[in-house]
C-alpha cells in the first residue's frame, strides 16, 4: 500500500520549506541535508528513497543495522529514518547509539500498526518523531520537514554557542559572567523561534538590547524591528501607533496609516514598558495576538498581522495580575518565554568589560584613547549601580568629558563614586595604621624573650641552675645575675 500511495502522489506533494532554496527559488543542493533510511522491506525502503530524493535530501539506504552503523561512522547523517521491528531490540539499540554518538542527528522511528509501545520506547531512547505504517506521502514529508527544521535550529544554536566561546558576549551584548552565559544559552534557542518573549529586569539592564539581539539572530532578521515605549505615549496615541488608523479617524488624520503590527511585515514589534498599558488597551492587544489581526482606529475592517512580539517591563507583572491591574490572559499570552536580566551588581565581573567597551566607543574619532586608572576601576567595581548599565555608561561618558588626559582618575567620576572611593581609601589607611599595633601585641621584646627562656629552662630541668646555664650556653654567674635582676629567688615557685 505504501509504495502505491508514494508513486501515485510523488509529484503532487513537494514541500519546499524542507529544502534550502537558492536565489532563483530552486533547491540548493550544496546545502541539502543527509538522510539515512534503514528498513528491511525493500519496497518501503525504495519508496522512501524516491520521495526523500524528490524533496531534495541526499539519501543513503540500507536493509540492516550493521551496515547502518558503518554508514554512520563514515558519514554522519542529519536525519535517520529507521524501521523498528516488533521483536528484538536492534532498532532501539541503534536509536540509543545514535543519540549518544551522533547527538546532532535527528531520529524518526517507523513502526508497524499497533506497535505504539515500540514507538513510545523509541521516543524514550531519543527519537524525535515516529511514523506508523502504512503512512501516506504527506505524513512522511511532514515528519521530514519537522526534522529538517530541528536540524536547522540546532545548527544555528551551535553556531551561536561557538561564537560566544570566542567573543566577549552575544551581538552587541557584553559580559562573560555566569549569569550572562546562562542568558546567552537561552537566547541562542529563543532567537530561532517566533514565539512571544517577555523580558524582565530593572531599569537600565538592557532589555531593548536583548530584544534587538533576539531579532538579529532570528529567522526574520532581515525584516523590520519596531520599538514602541508604552510608558511615554498617551493611550490614544499608543493605539494608533500599534494598530494604525484610517483617514478621518480623528483630527489631523489626513491620510490612512498602517500600525506597527502591520508595518513589521513579519518582523519584530518591541513593546517596552508593557506594564504601563491601560486595561482597555490590554484587551485590544490580547485580541490582536489571539486573532492575528488588528482593526485600525476608525476602520470597520480588520487587517492580518504576522509580527513577532517581544515585550519588556521593570514592573512585577505577576503581582499586577493579582491586584487586577494587568490582565491574566494577556500575561500568559506574552509570557511564553520568560527572560530575567541580572542587575549589574549581580555580575560585577562584567564591569571591566563593559567599561572597556564604552571607552573604546568614546575613543573613536578622538586623538587619544581613554583608559581607567586602577583606583577608578576599583571604585566602579565596588559601586552597586542602581541604574545598572545605563548608569555605568553615563558615568564613563561624564568622566571622559571632564578628564584632562587619556587616563581617567577617581576625580573624573561622578560625585557619589568619588565619595565612595575616598571612604574606601580612608578605611584602607586606617586599617594600615592599626596593623602595626595589632602586630606589636603579638611580638615580645627581646628582654622578655630572654627571661622566659631562662626561667623555662630551669623549670624544665627541675631547678638545676648549673645544667640550665650549660644548656642555654651562658655562664653560671650570668644566670645568677639575671635571676637577681628578675627578683627571682626560686624559679620553680616565683612568677
Amino acid at each position: 500500500m505504501l509504495e502505491t500511495v508514494f508513486h501515485s502522489t510523488v509529484m503532487e506533494f513537494l514541500p519546499q520549506s524542507a529544502v534550502p532554496l537558492d536565489a532563483s527559488g530552486s533547491p540548493d543542493l550544496r546545502v541539502r541535508l543527509n538522510l539515512l533510511i534503514v528498513d528491511s522491506d525493500a519496497a518501503v525502503r525504495s519508496a522512501c528513497v524516491e520521495i526523500a530524493t524528490s524533496l531534495g535530501y541526499a539519501v543513503q539506504s540500507t536493509a540492516d543495522f550493521a551496515q547502518a552503523r558503518s554508514l554512520l561512522r563514515g558519514h554522519a547523517a542529519d536525519i535517520l529514518l529507521v524501521n523498528l521491528p516488533t521483536t528484538g531490540s536492534n532498532g532501539l539499540e541503534l536509536v540509543t547509539e545514535v543519540r549518544h554518538l551522533y547527538a546532532q542527528t535527528v531520529v524518526i522511528a517507523m513502526t508497524a500498526s499497533g506497535s505504539v509501545g515500540v514507538a513510545v520506547e523509541a521516543m524514550r531512547c531519543g527519537a524525535a518523531d515516529y511514523l506508523t505504517k502504512p503512512f501516506a506521502v504527506d505524513e512522511l514529508s511532514t515528519a521530514l520537514e519537522r526534522a529538517a527544521a530541528q536540524v536547522t535550529v540546532d545548527h544555528s544554536s551551535r553556531l551561536l554557542r561557538e561564537r560566544l566561546r570566542s567573543s566577549q558576549g552575544l551581538g552587541a551584548m557584553i559580559g562573560r559572567s555566569n549569569e550572562m552565559e546562562k542568558l546567552y544559552r537561552i537566547l541562542s534557542k529563543v532567537a530561532q523561534s517566533t514565539h512571544p518573549v517577555l523580558v524582565l529586569g530593572e531599569s537600565g539592564t538592557g532589555k531593548e538590547l536583548v530584544a534587538r539581539t533576539i531579532h538579529a539572530f532570528g529567522p526574520n532578521a532581515h525584516k523590520p524591528f519596531l520599538p514602541v515605549d508604552c510608558g511615554s505615549l498617551v493611550p490614544t496615541l499608543i493605539e494608533s501607533e500599534l494598530f494604525g488608523y484610517v483617514k478621518g479617524a480623528f483630527t489631523g488624520a489626513v491620510k490612512s496609516k498602517d500600525g506597527l503590527f502591520v508595518s513589521a511585515e513579519g518582523g519584530t514589534v518591541f513593546l517596552d514598558e508593557i506594564g504601563e498599558l491601560t486595561l482597555d488597551l490590554q484587551a485590544k492587544l490580547l485580541r490582536a495576538l489571539q486573532e492575528k489581526e488588528v482593526r485600525p482606529v476608525g476602520a470597520t475592517h480588520r487587517v492580518p498581522i504576522k509580527a513577532r512580539i517581544v515585550a519588556a517591563t521593570n514592573r512585577d507583572l505577576a503581582a499586577m495580575v493579582e491586584k487586577g491591574s494587568f490582565r491574566k490572559d494577556l500575561f500568559y499570552r506574552l509570557n511564553v518565554v520568560n527572560l530575567r536580566l541580572p542587575a549589574l551588581r549581580d555580575r560585577r565581573e562584567d564591569i571591566p568589560l563593559l567599561a572597556a567597551h564604552f571607552l573604546d566607543r568614546l575613543s573613536k574619532g578622538q586623538p587619544r584613547k581613554y583608559t581607567l586608572n586602577d583606583e577608578a576601576l576599583r571604585t566602579m567595581m565596588r559601586h552597586d549601580w542602581p541604574g545598572n548599565i545605563r548608569e555605568l555608561e553615563n558615568a564613563i561618558e561624564r568622566a571622559c568629558a571632564l578628564s584632562s588626559g587619556p587616563v581617567l582618575q577617581l576625580g573624573d567620576l561622578p560625585t557619589q563614586l568619588q565619595q565612595q572611593g575616598l571612604e574606601a581609601h580612608r578605611a584602607s589607611m586606617a586599617a594600615a595604621e592599626a596593623q602595626p599595633a595589632a602586630v606589636a601585641a603579638d611580638v615580645l621584646p627581646l628582654a622578655e624573650m630572654e627571661r622566659q627562656a631562662i626561667l623555662g629552662a630551669i623549670r624544665l630541668l627541675g631547678g638545676d641552675k648549673l645544667l640550665a646555664a650549660k644548656m642555654l650556653g651562658i655562664g653560671k654567674t650570668t644566670l645568677y645575675r639575671k635571676l637577681k635582676e628578675y627578683g627571682i629567688t626560686d624559679p620553680l615557685l616565683d612568677g
